[in-house]
């Protein structure tokens, strides 16, 4: 069955970093772009980085320079490492297939306090 399986989030404080993984149980994995997108309270989904297949990346004007999605597809895994982080980070991050959306994991819950 397919599945997303999203893991490290944490508390971090204003200026810390985490990275977070997505294991991915899916066989075509390798032939689609992939994406981080987060969920704060009271506010829509909204997609925060991708990458394709070939590597090129995207990434939302708040969190440019701050974050870096990659992926290793011999381990069917995409990360998006966050640097710099702000409160204004602080929700819910899933990762799924923007192309052909999958059913939404649990996500995994990140907060910036001091």
């Amino acid at each position: 069955q397919v599945q997303l399986v999203e893991s490290g989030g944490g508390l971090a404080q204003p200026g810390g970093s985490l990275r977070l993984s997505c294991a991915v149980s899916w066989g075509m994995f390798s032939f689609y772009t992939m994406g981080w997108y987060r969920q704060a309270p009271g506010k829509q989904r909204e997609l925060v980085a991708d990458i394709s297949t070939g590597g090129s990346t995207m990434y939302k004007d708040s969190v440019k320079g701050r974050f870096t999605i990659s992926r290793d597809n011999a381990k069917n895994t995409v990360y998006l490492q966050m640097n710099s982080l702000k409160p204004e980070d602080t929700a819910v991050y899933y990762c799924n297939v923007p192309n052909y959306p999958l059913r939404w994991g649990q996500g995994t819950q990140v907060t910036v306090s001091s």
